[in-house]
């Protein structure tokens, strides 16, 4: 039962947003010709919707098709006259919908979107005190689903004057195929995003943007993304800050998490364990000759389409680790000290696995306090009935609630506390700062299914509507929430330029210190900034003791 749940959290992030990045019900924007940039490749015409311009479908890297299928990116081919950037690219190979005969999207997909203020008259190379800080997006979706267009990034652009690029990068197994014959290569979506970093560090200033103030910020598998970034070789100087929204490095969860009889999930494998996969994958191919070269021509031949089932997509949606991208774990590599020191945000939700739960409670419903029960011994064993006396069903409005409590602090809100205190621990001097997203009343994201008696209060993802007006929920934010948005993006750009969040006219981020400076890798780090609508709202907040998390830190995983 993996492969279908998997399947609607990746589809949810590929196809509720619509490419357009426009907001449903919101005006169409105004859309004139824009201005033409000179890339490091040729010229491009975006379009000019007003106080902002875009550039959409810009190539950073060759189509990965043919011989190039499971390669490392390679730089895309330079071309004469003005190219057309008015429109988004295909995004890049997903899983096809239930019932669907084909796969979404295009091995052609290696794009990325520029959003930036109009410029006046034109664009031109800035002095180096005028130059915009440069937000770079790397969406969620399970790294099954997604693309950067879903992102409208007008907000960020506009009100934080600076240049944000969003990106595509390949997905399932033609961004994570392993194979003996392909020996260590690197996960080929991350080194996609690599690739557009290298892009915009050779073209920032071309769209008054500023190269060596280059913020890599994404949400769930995009910020389990930038955790490997933080922790491989390749990367270094390619960004200058992070910010990682719902995904750490030390993310994991437990067994039964996303259902009865799912196994528990690493976010990142080892290379021979997705060699093994991709060996099996390629008997059931048919792809078996003695030759590595032959095997490999066989795979590289295979249909789009006979690739892209689920099954084989959701086969490969783990970035391999021990190659030169990857050459350790990034949970070792960030416990051990070893990532670049740049300014981080990391960051939660308050109701994260509300969204995970409430995708499952149809086929795997929750509604007495054995079910309950039922739930937590797979997930925690020997374990289970202390998890139950710290989170009893009495407690909640529903055994449903509970076990979506228990998850988010064991999931995702105490091993970001736990990746925040590794960081603080072996670079005690470095900008870190924590938030928790915590509006109870945010906008549910589009897709989502009700369930009664079942809020999804600050679940997974449902601070991305704060940051870009694209992204659909089943009502717009009111009065308050919009509010909480100015506030986001002003703290998320203010970091950008900055290193630090805080702006003069906002309440103040707290630092993350460790609370004793005598046991900096046993102690938490306190505090983290509350984000939620209202007087009070934006406030530090006691993440660790509000999600039991010395109790987790005390559990086995």
């Amino acid at each position: 039962m993996l492969f279908p749940l998997l399947c609607a959290v990746a589809l949810l992030a590929a196809t509720a947003v619509p490419a357009t990045g426009a907001q449903p019900g919101s005006p169409p924007s105004t859309r004139e010709s824009g201005a033409v940039v000179r890339t490091d490749h040729g010229l491009i015409r975006g379009v000019s919707h007003g106080a902002y311009t875009t550039f959409d479908g810009v190539p950073y890297a060759a189509p990965p098709t043919g011989r190039l299928r499971w390669r490392a990116p390679v730089p895309a081919a330079a071309w004469r006259g003005v190219r057309d950037a008015t429109a988004p690219a295909q995004r890049c190979v997903q899983m096809p919908a239930p019932g669907a005969a084909a796969a979404l999207g295009s091995e052609d997909c290696l794009y990325l979107n520029v959003t930036m203020p109009t410029p006046t008259p034109a664009p031109t190379p800035q002095p180096s005190g005028q130059k915009r800080p440069v937000l770079v997006w790397m969406h969620g979706g399970a790294f099954l689903g997604g693309s950067g267009s879903d992102y409208s990034a007008e907000q960020l652009a506009v009100r934080g004057d600076t240049v944000v690029v969003t990106v595509n990068y390949r997905l399932g197994i033609f961004g994570y195929f392993g194979h003996p014959a392909l020996d260590s290569a690197p996960p080929f979506g991350l080194a996609d995003q690599q690739a557009a970093l290298r892009w915009v560090r050779a073209n920032a200033e071309r769209f008054g943007g500023d190269p060596d103030r280059v913020t890599l910020f994404g949400e769930s598998a995009g910020a389990l993304s930038i955790c490997a970034h933080l922790t491989s070789p390749a990367a270094a100087g390619l960004f200058q800050r992070a910010v990682l929204q719902s995904g750490s490095c030390l993310m994991s969860f437990p067994r039964g998490a996303l259902g009865p009889g799912t196994p528990a999930y690493e976010p990142f494998a080892s290379q021979r364990e997705v060699q093994t996969a991709g060996a099996e994958a390629a008997r059931q191919l048919g792809c078996t000759a003695d030759g590595r070269d032959e095997v490999l021509a066989c795979l590289r031949g295979q249909s789009t389409d006979r690739l892209a089932t689920a099954q084989l997509m959701q086969s490969f949606n783990r970035p391999a680790f021990g190659n030169a991208l990857l050459p350790t774990a990034p949970d070792q590599a960030l416990t051990s000290g070893r990532f670049h020191r740049v300014p981080v945000i990391l960051g939660t939700n308050h109701d994260e696995m509300r969204m995970f739960v409430g995708l499952s409670l149809a086929v795997f419903p929750i509604r007495t306090e054995d079910d309950y029960r039922t739930r937590l011994v797979e997930a925690f064993g020997p374990a289970a009935p202390a998890v139950e006396a710290r989170y009893p069903a009495a407690e909640h409005p529903t055994p449903a609630l509970a076990w979506a409590a228990a998850l988010t602090d064991r999931s995702l809100a105490c091993t970001t506390l736990a990746a925040d205190r590794a960081i603080a621990a072996r670079a005690p001097g470095l900008p870190l700062y924590g938030y928790e997203f915590g509006d109870p009343d945010a906008p549910v994201l589009a897709g989502l299914p009700a369930n009664p008696g079942f809020p999804y209060g600050a679940a997974h993802g449902f601070e991305m509507p704060f940051l870009f007006s694209s992204v659909p929920t089943e009502r717009p934010l009111n009065d308050t929430q919009r509010a909480l948005s100015d506030r986001m993006v002003d703290y998320w750009t203010a970091f950008a330029r900055t290193g630090d969040p805080n702006t003069a006219d906002a309440p103040r981020w707290p630092l993350l210190r460790p609370s004793s400076p005598l046991a900096r890798s046993v102690r938490p780090v306190r505090p983290v900034q509350s984000l939620a609508p209202g007087p009070g709202g934006i406030r530090p907040v006691d993440a660790y003791s509000a999600h039991h998390c010395a109790f987790w830190d005390r559990l086995p995983r």
